[in-house]
């Protein structure tokens, strides 16, 4: 059997490294980790990792074209949005399959998403664009409208994105994202995205989430994710994603439909995409597609089968993918599936959560992760960016999935200390 080598392109710790890892070493692949770490530092945490800085992508992808003539490479994959500029742009370099680094650039900036989006004719909600320095203090912006949402053009989880229904509240609103924008965290990011902000229209309606990959240009959808607890604002904290979807066989039609015109609009070809959409009675609005999985845990609700084989995990079938096996004939288990992401309750610093064993034994939960560790700063969104951990169902309905991950939920007891404790 020949030995593949994959280059796995992501944060310096994270979850799915461990997803990775644990499916390369089943499938018999070599995994190669390139991380945004110092290069002067001798391997710290004995990983073998191929040391890049994110903020500078051409430096990035010489050296791993570099660390490529030694051990060279049959695919690459990213986790996360900056890695996957990078991912990108050395599979570009090193004439690999893979998105085309300026549509991973489009794709992972809301700004250049809604232009893009528009000029295909696809439904976008009106939007403007400010410098990140601007003052609301003289008036307001010509053709802003209520309700609107401001948000910073590429942070994730729901961090900095704030719906405004009145026009004295959009600036306090905007000054928010500022601040987020101007920490330390942000600056250190060197991302050039962070100069501006984004106001654009609320879009009402369902939100669903699509997981897929492309295969040259053309979609295959892995999955489409319910979130039954409403995102209507003021703050957008995602909690729970449930499959298979409610939504009827003409609503999935016209969202595999509006989403491959999305993928072309914005000039991905190849490799994995997580997706976002608003439904209403105008239609679906792609709100977003990004050029890398699902992130964190939530690739543990999807397990997958092709003919009569032990299940596949989403990393699994993205390793082959990568290496360019054909993944057509896999197909998601017939059982629901649902994750709650454990919302972050109040900003502080996280000691405990209690009662985990409890929330473990209701019917249908399959597991309960605590990611948060103790004394780590955490706050919900539109400050934060992370989560307590997971929760995770599966059950013979969606809604019965959901039942159990609330539920769950309810039985956990968590302890997080105010800041004012520490001043």
């Amino acid at each position: 059997m020949p030995i593949f080598r994959v280059l796995l392109v992501a944060e310096t710790t994270g979850y799915q490294i461990r997803s990775f890892q644990e499916a390369a070493q089943q499938l018999g692949v070599e995994l190669l980790l390139a991380t945004d770490r110092c290069h002067v530092l001798d391997d710290p945490w004995r990983d073998g990792a191929v040391p890049i800085r994110f903020y500078d992508e051409l430096g990035a992808v010489n050296i791993i074209q570099e660390a490529a003539i030694d051990r060279p490479l049959d695919g690459i994959i990213a986790v996360g949005d900056r890695p996957a500029v990078i991912a990108a742009a050395a599979a570009h370099a090193l004439g690999l399959d893979g998105h085309k680094p300026d549509a991973v650039r489009a794709s992972g900036n809301k700004l250049m998403t809604r232009h893009r989006l528009r000029e295909h004719g696809l439904l976008v909600p009106w939007f403007l664009d400010f410098p990140v320095d601007v003052t609301l203090s003289s008036g307001l912006p010509l053709g802003v409208s209520f309700p609107c949402v401001v948000k910073p053009l590429s942070m994730a989880a729901s961090c900095g994105v704030i719906r405004v229904d009145r026009a004295e509240d959009l600036a306090a609103a905007v000054s928010r994202v500022q601040g987020l924008l101007g920490r330390s965290k942000t600056r250190a990011l060197r991302d050039p995205s962070s100069q501006k902000l984004l106001i654009e229209a609320y879009i009402p309606g369902r939100e669903v989430a699509i997981e897929g990959v492309l295969t040259q240009g053309r979609l295959q959808v892995f999955a489409i994710f319910d979130k039954p607890n409403p995102l209507e604002g003021p703050f957008f904290e995602e909690t729970i994603y449930v499959t298979p979807s409610e939504c009827s066989l003409d609503e999935r039609r016209c969202i595999s439909e509006n989403l491959q015109r999305a993928i072309e609009a914005l000039g991905l070809s190849h490799g994995p995409i997580h997706a976002e959409c608003r439904l209403n009675t105008d239609g679906v609005f792609v709100l977003e597609i990004a050029a890398r999985p699902i992130g964190g845990l939530c690739s543990k609700t999807l397990r997958f089968y092709e003919q009569d084989t032990k299940y596949a995990t989403l990393e699994s079938v993205l390793l082959r993918h990568a290496i360019g096996d054909p993944v057509t004939g896999y197909r998601r288990e017939k059982q629901a599936a649902g994750v709650m992401m454990i919302p972050i309750p109040s900003e502080g610093r996280f000691r405990h959560v209690g009662g985990v064993e409890t929330a473990k034994a209701v019917k249908c939960v399959e597991e309960v992760v605590i990611t948060a560790k103790r004394d780590q700063l955490i706050a919900p969104p539109p400050n934060g960016d992370s989560y307590l951990g997971f929760i995770f169902a599966r059950g013979s309905k969606s809604d019965e999935v959901v039942e159990a991950l609330r539920t769950a939920h309810e039985r956990l007891k968590i302890e997080i200390l105010p800041l004012v404790q520490f001043l």
